[in-house]
């Protein structure tokens, strides 16, 4: 995977990834939460929803609204196999490791930090 600066340069060029942004309200949630919640959360969300090997939702397992992290998701290009595949060259049909994991929370969180 790239590092953060990489991605966020890619991302930029990218006009889908550009339009997503944090809202009053998830800006607000985040406030009220903390950023450690927040990661809490973003850990969570890809264990569950990212890094199985099999998805049979994949395409459609990250919400458009609803939650920061994904917005956050949709931002980095990290809210499905396909664009993982696609942006980070990260391979379909394998569990994702923690090294992996960990670098994707990084790099939503970065996003999320930068957004506020």
């Amino acid at each position: 995977m790239a590092t953060i600066e990489e991605a966020f340069s890619r991302l930029s060029g990218s006009p889908f990834r550009s339009k997503f942004h944090l809202t009053k309200r998830d800006r607000e949630y985040i406030s009220k939460k903390g950023l450690e919640v927040i990661r809490r959360h973003a850990e969570d969300f890809i264990k569950e929803r990212l890094a199985p090997a099999d998805i049979p939702n994949d395409g459609k397992q990250t919400p458009m609204r609803g939650h920061p992290v994904f917005i956050a998701q949709h931002a980095c290009a990290c809210c499905c196999r396909d664009c993982l595949f696609n942006w980070y060259k990260v391979k379909k049909g394998r569990e994702l490791t923690d090294l992996q994991q960990q670098k994707i929370v990084n790099l939503l969180m970065a996003w999320i930090e930068k957004e506020i």
